[in-house]
């Protein structure tokens, strides 16, 4: 696993370009798992503070009960449509695997739940050049950035 500051130092231009995906709007789609193992999707908010990518949550949320019971989850950017003109010009959307790491310094508001995201996957998809396929960049640690196409 590897910190956001860790995937940003290793492929800076790969991290902003998914940054800018994160960013653009407030509100992310979160995947965590229920107590029973079935997937549960949540609206969730994302601070990237200090080299770290931290999840915030209301005190008692059942996605941060799902996160103190099984760490894992996966994170999608806002995601918009490809211009309908001109697919290549699209952004693109940017997921993340992970663990959650309860941070208990800092929770707002107080009794909240506050989680550093540790990074085992970042992806990032987007129309190619020519419009006619998907290109797909990953990053793993241990592997580095790879790209792959799909027709």
């Amino acid at each position: 696993m590897a910190r956001w500051s860790e995937v940003e130092a290793a492929e800076p231009d790969f991290v902003a370009r998914v940054r800018a995906l994160l960013t653009t709007q407030k509100h992310m789609t979160l995947a965590t798992l229920r107590r029973d193992g079935s997937p549960r999707i949540s609206g969730t908010e994302v601070d990237l503070v200090d080299g770290d990518l931290w999840l915030g949550m209301m005190p008692g949320s059942l996605k941060a009960l799902d996160l103190r019971r099984d760490p894992r989850l996966a994170l999608h950017s806002p995601t918009f449509d490809p211009p309908a003109g001109d697919p290549s010009a699209w952004a693109g959307d940017a997921k993340l695997a992970g663990r959650a790491v309860e941070v208990t310094e800092g929770a707002s508001p107080p009794g909240g739940h506050r989680f550093r995201v540790d990074i085992l996957e970042m992806v990032l998809t987007r129309v190619g050049d020519t419009g006619d396929h998907l290109l797909i960049e990953s990053w793993h640690p241990g592997r580095g950035l790879e790209e792959r196409r799909r027709a």
